[in-house]
């Protein structure tokens, strides 16, 4: 090989060479970027995380915007929403606070349920009970302490305290809905009551919790939460878990209703 040759195939090697330590350069910077782009990812999902927990449990609860139908407690502890004078269709909502699917059903429907008792189109009822009394703890005193609290609140408080209940319930398993949180809450959503704090901490609805338990599982025959009713005829969770749902089946309740 000549003497051209051999430069001509040395260089040739060498620019060779510079490009894979060119493309190898690049491909360090690449994962560089995406190993970046990962933990700054990360770093924001557990900053995300941190900040909603740290907001459940140090929250203020609001008070409930916008208009409602009249409510009233009833004798036996539940509360009613209905514009005066409508009596049918009945929407019967058996839920304890610490039931995750009562969440998903109040976080789903709440608005929807709301707004057809303000139009006039449904009367509700809210029976909050005690599911859990057979669980361990915390499950079993975190589902008592809410519901006793729930009672303890003026029925024109109720949606926005039965809100913040939903807002703040406790993972399962997790100990939550203490005294202090009862209290404040009732008071970020505008409880005036000199007596609520007390009913609070001392339990002073437990009895009327006990019979609203009975009276859903003996008298009604309640197996689960969210149960609900309408006009006596249990729903199934097709027909109540979502808002378009619901509205077909109270829609259909009051035409049958009219006949």
């Amino acid at each position: 090989m000549s003497k051209a040759a051999r430069e001509r195939s040395a260089r040739e090697r060498l620019a060779a060479e510079r490009k894979r330590q060119a493309a190898r350069e690049k491909q360090r910077r690449l994962l560089a970027i995406v190993l970046g782009s990962v933990v700054a990812v990360a770093v924001i999902v557990v900053a995300t995380v941190l900040i909603v927990d740290q907001q459940r449990k140090n929250g203020r609860a609001e008070a409930h915007k916008g208009p409602l139908a009249p409510l009233s407690r009833q004798a036996d502890g539940s509360i009613l929403m209905a514009k005066a004078g409508v009596t049918k269709p009945e929407l019967e909502i058996f839920e304890d606070f610490q039931c995750p699917v009562c969440k998903q059903f109040e976080d789903a429907t709440s608005k929807t349920v709301q707004e057809l008792a303000l139009q006039g189109k449904v009367k509700v009822v809210y029976r909050p009970f005690h599911l859990f009394g057979g669980q361990p703890d915390p499950v079993r005193s975190n589902s008592l302490r809410s519901a006793e609290a729930a009672l303890c609140v003026p029925a024109d408080k109720w949606i926005s305290y039965h809100d913040a209940l939903f807002k703040f319930q406790p993972a399962e398993g997790q100990k939550g809905f203490s005294p202090d949180d009862l209290v404040k809450w009732g008071k970020d959503v505008g409880v005036t009551d000199p007596n609520f704090e007390k009913c609070v901490r001392d339990g002073q609805k437990k009895s009327t919790v006990d019979a609203m338990t009975k009276y859903a599982f003996q008298d009604r025959g309640v197996q689960g939460t969210p149960t609900v009713f309408l006009d006596g005829k249990k729903l199934d969770q097709e027909q109540f878990m979502n808002p378009a749902g619901l509205r077909v089946s109270i829609d259909a309740a009051r035409a049958a209703g009219k006949k």
